[in-house]
């Protein structure tokens, strides 16, 4: 069992290779410490409970199967603070976070998914962690009152500029690229949206900016030497708004310690429009085209080092539209004419239809190549 289970991680690794990080990214600036060129990946989102559930799982790998997707975003770990499978950090532990595990047998997932010559995303909500905030309340973020830090949902955030909260979620990550993931999105990878905040050191607009580069920065000294990629999701705004929003996300400082930018582009996420667009639900296009292109403008980076975050649900901020098929294809026109290499569907409760993708005999031919190898590959990690 013991050499079946190091084949699956060294065959792992090799995957990942073959996912092509050849060359570096043109237009690296700065001082990053990013060096890989991202997969062109073109994905779904799939829910910590979804994941776990027979029937969705089913119908995620029929779409992997009949359609141009080629990547999934698996939640790992939660705003809940729960990890969805049994992993071995000791931290997580001690917290009772593998205590609502969804995914039962993750070298299984794995194999059933690299079969298939999927690129696999960890999704780990970094900040946004209500079990590590409220059982050590020492890593928490408070208001003036003394309450936790939470918003609608309730739910605690854990304070950035603390140390001991990177280190945990890097560790997270490092062991779901052990367990054979190809890349690390990171999400919620800043500050709560909120002035009335109390910390223990200066909080202003270059202390947030350090925090969060500085999780990234050390992210990379633990993710880089395993040959994982490591993306970070923004607000879509964060493409238009100079400094860091109040958040502590800069995108010229942010570009320089990641592979992969994913704003959310989510036309109902822009209440406010954009320059010569005042209603982003009619002008979709627009909306992800242009700010892209302003976040190019601002960072000088290769384009295909955006990947954005497409809206696969209900309007809720205008005219309550369905996002189906139609919707769906004109933001990735969208994010493709303006050059991303790939893009990511979302949906919270990750239910997808086929209308609007590409179906899968479409899909280029290095690309069939590439899966062609891995199904030659990787049946030789299934379990006996």
């Amino acid at each position: 069992m013991k050499k079946v289970l190091s084949l699956v991680l060294v065959l792992s690794a090799l995957v990942s290779f073959l996912y092509a990080k050849q060359e570096s990214p043109a237009g690296l600036k700065g001082n990053s410490t990013t060096t890989a060129k991202p997969y062109c990946a073109k994905g779904l989102y799939v829910s910590y409970w979804a994941i776990g559930g027979p029937k969705s799982r089913e119908k995620i790998l029929n779409l992997i199967d009949t359609t141009e997707i080629n990547s999934v975003v698996i939640d790992i770990k939660s705003e809940f603070g729960y990890i969805a499978y049994k992993g071995d950090v000791p931290l997580a532990k001690e917290l009772g976070a593998y205590t609502r595990r969804t995914i039962r047998d993750i070298d299984s997932l794995m194999y059933e998914l690299k079969k298939r010559g999927v690129y696999t995303i960890a999704r780990i909500v970094v900040f946004k962690d209500d079990l590590l905030a409220k059982k050590h309340p020492e890593y928490s973020i408070f208001t003036k009152k003394g309450q936790y830090v939470s918003d609608k949902e309730k739910l605690a955030w854990t304070n950035p500029f603390v140390e001991k909260v990177h280190d945990y979620n890097i560790e997270i990550a490092k062991d779901a690229v052990l367990k054979g993931f190809d890349e690390v999105n990171f999400d919620y990878i800043r500050f709560p949206a909120s002035t009335s905040l109390v910390f223990n050191v200066e909080n202003n607009e270059t202390t947030r900016v350090n925090a969060i580069t500085g999780f990234l920065k050390k992210a990379n000294k633990v993710l880089k030497p395993l040959n994982a990629q490591i993306s970070i999701d923004t607000y879509g705004y964060t493409c238009w708004n100079e400094g860091d929003t109040g958040i502590g996300q800069n995108l010229e400082e942010l570009v320089k310690y990641a592979d992969i930018i994913s704003p959310m582009l989510y036309p109902s996420g822009f209440q406010y429009g954009i320059p010569n667009y005042k209603n982003p639900v009619e002008n979709s296009y627009q909306t992800i085209n242009h700010s892209l292109e302003k976040a190019y403008k601002r960072t000088n980076i290769d384009k295909a080092r955006f990947r954005p975050w497409l809206q696969a649900f209900r309007d809720y901020g205008f005219d309550k539209r369905k996002f189906n098929g139609k919707e769906i294809r004109t933001q990735i026109d969208a994010a493709e004419d303006f050059g991303s290499c790939g893009w990511l569907l979302w949906h919270p409760s990750s239910y997808f239809i086929a209308d609007g993708l590409m179906p899968e005999k479409t899909t280029s031919v290095a690309q069939k190549e590439k899966k062609m190898e891995l199904n030659q590959i990787l049946p030789l990690t299934k379990k006996q």
